[in-house]
């Protein structure tokens, strides 16, 4: 497994969740890494993606000002902090990589086995 993914869980609107992204077996620094979900019955979006060289970033609208995508390159992750979550934000979170990409780049990358890496997914449920 290359990438893994955790801190999903179960929230109320409102709440608050930061999910985080570790890179094992190889070295992200130089990967723009993305995080997707996916929801029942829906397609799999791109949320949030940060570039590998100069940290550029994507968001997709639904989640502008609400999530804050970040990365430690010491410790090969990669953060997702989601504020201000609602019942519509409920789905898997799938993080994935991408070498040597722009953040937009990786985060048109909604079928996995486009990218290098991808993780198996956290599962985030809001409750209303």
């Amino acid at each position: 497994v290359h990438l893994v993914e955790s801190g999903g869980g179960l929230v109320q609107a409102g709440g608050s969740l930061t999910l985080s992204c570790t890179a094992s077996e190889f070295s992200s620094e130089t990967y723009a890494i993305g995080w997707f979900r996916q929801a029942p019955g829906k397609e799999r979006e791109g949320v949030s993606c940060i570039g590998s060289s100069d940290g550029n970033i994507y968001y997709a609208d639904s989640v502008k000002g609400r999530f804050t995508i970040s990365r430690d390159n010491s410790k090969d992750t990669v953060y997702l902090q989601m504020n201000s979550l609602e019942p519509e934000d409920t789905a898997v979170y799938y993080c994935a990589a991408l070498s040597d990409a722009p953040a937009s780049t990786v985060c048109a990358r909604t079928e996995l086995a486009e990218t290098d890496y991808w993780g198996r997914g956290t599962q985030v449920t809001v409750s209303s």
